[in-house]
């Protein structure tokens, strides 16, 4: 990575504000253990909601089964998903945000949208393809183009990622690969029948 990257890759790692000085809600819970692969050569950019509790232990990204179906969708092995040359790693939350009341992942953490997101993408000008994994990821990629509910989002893959916005890399929406999805996959068969091949063939193409 350049100089400018390095350093903003370790200021990100060196990012405690969630923790002592959390700009929206409370704090986090626990050490922060930030995760997040810059790139300044991969055209391809993973930007998924916020590490889990096993990534947060690993400290390496989707270390985890949600990781093995997410390879599987995109066609590659572990040896291309961490070439940081090749590919980049970028989550809505870089911290694991902590468990709700229910025992599930709470939303990722505000301050690093607020704080880091837009100075990482403007130092990554080579990217050709976000893969906008999940409502936040979205939300934050597709501005006013993600509709209201996930699966309109992703429904409406075609129309976003076939007339990307000029100077901006094209996007492919998908739903979580969490295994916690698969009603929905068997209620939207489209997706892989339909999707999937497109995000096999961009990957393909783009990892070269």
């Amino acid at each position: 990575m350049s100089e400018s990257l390095l350093e903003l890759h370790s200021d990100i790692r060196a990012c405690r504000v969630c923790r002592d000085n959390p700009q929206f809600g409370a704090a986090l819970p626990h050490e922060p253990n930030p995760v997040c692969v810059p790139s300044e050569t991969a055209r391809i950019c993973i930007c998924g909601q916020a590490p889990g509790t096993r990534v947060h232990a690993s400290g390496r990204p989707f270390t985890d089964p949600s990781g093995v179906r997410l390879r599987d969708w995109m066609g590659i092995g572990e040896d291309v998903f961490y070439d940081t040359r090749r590919i980049s790693i970028v989550p809505m939350g870089f911290c694991f945000p902590g468990h709700d009341k229910h025992g599930g992942d709470l939303p990722p953490r505000r301050e690093c949208r607020a704080i880091w997101h837009d100075r990482v993408f403007a130092a990554m000008p080579q990217l050709e393809l976000v893969i906008a994994v999940g409502l936040y990821a979205q939300a934050y990629h597709m501005g006013d183009e993600a509709r209201s509910t996930l699966t309109e989002t992703v429904r409406n893959w075609r129309a976003v990622h076939d007339n990307p916005r000029e100077g901006r890399p094209r996007i492919l929406p998908l739903p979580h690969p969490s295994w916690r999805n698969n009603g929905w996959l068997k209620k939207n068969p489209w997706f892989e029948a339909e999707l999937l091949p497109v995000l096999r063939s961009e990957v393909a193409r783009l990892i070269v």
